[in-house]
């Protein structure tokens, strides 16, 4: 094998290892207790596979499998470094950051979310990040309002 072709092989390892970074928010990065928790395990979790590729002999294989836990060490980092730990709400007279609302759809369905930071938002677990277009409609509103969200109005029924 040529030297040349050697250092292409290793040029173009090289650039498969090198990712792009992870989008982050421009929002404020609000976080729940266990929003943050879940944070710094994730940060946890991509040092220790850092770690574990670094444990590797071929340094092609280490790179390739270095690279995710490299992007997701420096996205975790930084989420981390920028999160501003909420109190829990102690009046459930208006929606705020960290409540569960049920509402009603003017379509007959009822829903319940609570409002949690970005990324400790899942919807199919019942929680919905604060920059949610349907969470900046309900905050500030209190039980009885109706709120439009687009062309649909929701009800709210309770905060919790």
């Amino acid at each position: 094998m040529s030297v040349a072709f050697a250092k292409e092989e290793s040029a173009e390892a090289a650039s498969e290892t090198i990712l792009p970074a992870r989008p982050i928010s421009d929002r404020i990065n609000l976080v729940t207790e266990v929003g943050l928790k879940m944070l710094q395990d994730a940060f946890a979790g991509a040092q220790q596979a850092l770690e574990a590729a670094n444990t590797l002999e071929d340094v092609n294989e280490r790179r390739r499998q270095s690279a995710v836990p490299v992007r997701d060490m420096r996205y975790y980092a930084e989420r981390v470094r920028t999160a501003q730990l909420m109190p829990a709400p102690t009046s459930n007279d208006v929606v705020a950051f960290g409540h569960t609302v049920t509402f009603a759809r003017d379509d007959g369905r009822t829903q319940t979310f609570r409002i949690v930071g970005e990324d400790e938002a899942n919807p199919s677990r019942a929680s919905i990040s604060h920059g949610s277009p349907v969470a900046i409609a309900l905050i500030g509103k209190t039980v009885g309002d109706v709120v439009l969200l687009g062309q649909r109005e929701l009800e709210i029924l309770s905060i919790s």
